[in-house]
């Protein structure tokens, strides 16, 4: 009986001094922080340039666009936004206007694209005060149109729930104690979600607003968001101390929507070149079929002379010192070897070395440089004789865009091989094939 007694004695001195030491921080707590002088610290961030995963594509595209001369292609963007009316109803979690994102992302291409914005009423308001006109105004070749499609914000929806506790209960305690229990008590939860943005654009052709067939894309994006809460609860003897603690993480929307429109930008105005644009998206991405069909459709449609200049220009592209003759020599043997390795000579270029020669021509600064290289030996040659010229040397003129199977890119102006042959003039670009009456 006197050892229980003791025992009881001594955990009753340590359960005192325990509370009395709790108190006292508690205590001291309360007197450090005086709900009279309540402050908030906010972070201080610098202005950073804003640099998105496609920010390198778009420079490169236009970069591109000089390397294939492509010719100048000038874009107009309708105002686009929201289809689906939730912007407003979820406030805000999606933008409204996504027109200033679609200019930023045209703007930044360069090359031989031209961005021509829209705003009827900043052009009228310029000519009543009598400071413009339509004089020297450029005309845009095409007009993008579009929208937010979808956004499913419930797409899925998980949480979870963790609790647990435990308490114990004294006696033989003093009676001015509030409690005899002394527990404890922990709980978190989490629930994330999973939602779906979808872009839509389309491409017109701006002088009869008709849409151009098989020039449109359909890109979505989920993104995500997450909340979670923990708790911890201490109860001795009547005193509850605890600690809680949240958070919530959402995936940007408005981020989200600047990367499909980057992205479709990319995909609308490559396809519409007929440039193998997939390139600077990474190499998980795959080889565009309407690229290729169109890449086909004008190899069949060129004669063999055609065919081999354009692939001797791309072979001069690459790296290699080929003449632009349209008739095959050693030099062209040589380096077609590199892409077919049976290739001799005695049988025509194939429809694959065709397309892999033209798909993999090197995007960089040396690449522009022998381009321009190309439209110097052809001023030159144009210069001696005007008349006598190789394939690809004359310069063509610009034809309109029809709504048919695939885009028109223009023969390149001025490029001649370095000793010229009289052969005949080449009248049919990479993509669609345009008829007699369209020339």
């Amino acid at each position: 009986m006197n050892f229980r007694k003791t025992y009881e004695s001594k955990l009753y001195f340590v359960l005192q001094m325990g509370l009395a030491f709790c108190l006292t921080v508690l205590l001291a707590s309360c007197a450090a922080v005086d709900p009279g002088k309540v402050d908030v610290e906010l972070k201080k961030t610098a202005p950073k340039i804003k640099v998105t995963t496609y920010s390198q594509a778009l420079s490169d595209l236009g970069l591109m666009s000089e390397i294939y001369a492509t010719g100048s292609l000038k874009i107009q963007s309708n105002p686009i936004g929201d289809n689906t009316g939730t912007a407003q109803s979820t406030g805000g979690e999606i933008p409204r206007d996504i027109t200033e994102m679609i200019k930023s992302s045209l703007n930044s291409i360069g090359g031989n694209i031209t961005f021509i914005p829209y705003d009827p009423a900043y052009m009228q308001n310029q000519m009543v005060t009598g400071y413009s006109n339509f004089e020297n105004k450029l005309i845009p070749d095409v007009v993008i149109s579009g929208g937010i499609t979808e956004f499913d914000r419930g797409l899925e929806t998980r949480g979870e729930n963790t609790d647990v506790g435990a308490e114990a209960e004294f006696t033989g305690m003093k009676d001015w104690l509030p409690s005899k229990r002394v527990s404890v008590d922990y709980g978190s939860s989490s629930k994330d979600g999973l939602a779906r943005i979808t872009l839509d654009f389309n491409l017109l052709d701006f002088r009869t607003m008709a849409g151009i067939a098989k020039m449109n894309t359909v890109n979505s994006m989920e993104v995500a968001k997450a909340m979670g809460n923990k708790e911890l609860g201490i109860t001795i003897f009547g005193p509850t101390f605890g600690r809680k603690g949240s958070i919530k993480k959402v995936q940007g929307r408005h981020a989200a929507v600047r990367l499909l429109v980057e992205l479709s930008m990319i995909q609308i105005v490559g396809k519409h070149l007929v440039m193998p644009y997939w390139r600077l998206l990474g190499d998980e991405n795959e080889p565009d079929n309407i690229v290729i069909t169109a890449l086909q459709r004008s190899y069949y449609n060129l004669s063999e002379q055609q065919r081999t200049a354009m692939v001797q220009e791309w072979l001069y592209l690459h790296g290699y010192d080929v003449d632009v003759t349209g008739s095959i020599g050693t030099q062209t043997v040589a380096a077609m070897q590199n892409f077919e390795p049976t290739f001799d000579g005695s049988h025509s270029i194939s429809v694959d070395s065709f397309i892999e020669i033209y798909t993999t021509i090197p995007i960089d600064e040396k690449t522009l440089g022998r381009r321009n290289q190309l439209y110097r030996i052809g001023q030159q040659a144009s210069a001696v004789n005007p008349v006598v010229v190789a394939p690809q040397v004359q310069q063509v003129e610009v034809v309109e865009q029809v709504a048919q199977a695939a885009p028109v890119v223009q023969v390149a102006a001025s490029q001649a091989a370095p000793a010229p042959v009289a052969a005949p003039v080449v009248k049919k670009g990479i993509g669609r094939i345009l008829s007699d009456e369209e020339w």
